[in-house]
């Protein structure tokens, strides 16, 4: 090669770095301004939630009626159930029209709608600790609890009061707040493992054991940390799961767990056979393909060649030299995808994959599609009520596609 030709490949290789840095919004040096932003965006979404809240509220549409009686949400399963439980008849809350009547009693009056319990006996400890309390307040607790352990995580992850304010602007936490539901235990649990699998490995493991109340957001854990060596967190999961689940058994008898066995099937057929909480609502790959008219053997498919598909490249990129900060975005978001029972409540998982996104573009600056994407997906959050499709899964498959440009960028920029 020539002394010419040599020159001319340097200064392709100098102008293809300085693209990239060019691409770049925020240097690495100019972290506080997008930190305000981000807290400012939050705290406005925040109070906007609590206008929103307030209003219903007053409307008789949140928590209590118009006859001033409480509302029955997916949380009455779970006071139900605790009831049940207190009453020395924990496996009754697997015994559908049993535990319909304690929702009823729960609420004081009836309703139309049934809110099954699905979950492992595990989680009756936490229903049992709440069905203590009279219902509303046990409703708030519930709620107040959960909130702080997710906004506590996302602010670790971030390193400051902007992770709260991202938790409580997040789009989706509006969604599990009015549906009483468990997102942002949820996300508390995997952001934990995440946030703490670097540096306390054993204390991530404990995070992921107790997420086995809802085991299937961790399908992928293993996989990736069988992939990336990390046997003591995977070691310290397993005991845990396997040791609540021995306090459970000891705790509430044979007869729930095979309650629970025996209704897996059962509540399968219902929601994903059956479409019995509406296609639309499912914000799932498969929820998507049955709301258009898919058959169930393609649904599941297709969903399992998705999850395939993430199991292979999260292996792929846990074992390469990419960000920790991208890795665990990516897993979070993840997480969600490779499921076919998602629901609206549970994409708050998706702040803790933003939350690791962010940590790392205000390391190395943000894209200009980060500017684009990350709002849009929020928005596709926030009209979720009045669009009747897979809005949820479409912020997700967003998020993760950003994810996989930083570390592409990144890889590259590395090879140059």
């Amino acid at each position: 090669m020539t002394l010419r030709h040599c020159e001319q490949s340097e200064a392709i290789q100098s102008a293809a770095v300085d693209t990239g840095l060019l691409r770049r919004l925020a240097p690495r040096n100019d972290a506080p301004r997008p930190r305000r932003l981000i807290a400012l965006v939050g705290l406005m979404l925040a109070l906007g939630y609590l206008i929103v809240l307030g209003a219903g509220y007053r409307n008789g549409d949140f928590l209590i009626d118009a006859q001033s009686s409480p509302i029955a949400n997916d949380f009455v399963n779970v006071y139900a159930a605790g009831r049940l439980t207190l009453a020395g008849a924990p496996a009754t809350a697997y015994d559908w029209p049993l535990h319909k009547a304690a929702e009823v009693r729960a609420v004081g009056h009836d309703f139309a709608n049934y809110y099954g319990w699905h979950y492992p006996p595990t989680f009756l400890f936490v229903a049992a600790a709440l069905a203590l309390l009279p219902y509303l307040v046990a409703a708030l607790v519930w709620l107040i609890a959960t909130l702080a352990a997710y906004a506590a995580t996302l602010a670790g992850i971030l390193g400051d009061r902007a992770g709260v304010f991202l938790a409580l602007g997040f789009p989706a936490a509006l969604w599990n707040v009015t549906a009483g539901q468990n997102g942002f235990l949820t996300a508390a649990l995997i952001g934990g493992t995440l946030a703490l699998l670097e540096r306390q490995p054993a204390l991530a493991g404990l995070c992921l054991g107790l997420l086995s109340y809802k085991p299937q957001f961790g399908l992928l854990f293993p996989l990736v940390l069988i992939a990336d060596r990390r046997f003591l967190t995977l070691a310290v999961a397993a005991a845990v799961a396997a040791g609540v689940a021995a306090l459970s058994w000891l705790s509430f008898g044979t007869d729930s767990w095979a309650g629970f066995i025996y209704g897996l099937p059962l509540t399968s057929r219902v929601v994903l056979g059956e479409g019995g909480a509406g296609w639309d609502r499912l914000q799932s790959i498969f929820g998507l393909l049955r709301a258009h008219g898919a058959n169930e053997t393609l649904a599941w498919t297709v969903q399992a060649i998705a999850a395939a598909a993430l199991a292979a490249g999260l292996i792929w990129l846990w074992r390469s030299r990419a960000a920790y900060d991208l890795k665990a975005a990516a897993l979070a978001a993840a997480a969600l995808l490779a499921t076919p029972y998602l629901y609206m409540y549970d994409i708050v998982v998706l702040a803790v994959a933003v939350a690791f996104l962010i940590r790392h573009a205000l390391k190395h600056g943000f894209f200009a599609s980060d500017m684009i994407g990350l709002p849009l997906a929020g928005l596709l959050l926030l009209v979720f009520p009045y669009v009747k499709t897979q809005t949820g899964l479409a912020a997700a498959l967003i998020v993760i596609a950003l994810v996989a440009q930083h570390a592409f960028a990144d890889g590259r920029d590395k090879t140059l």
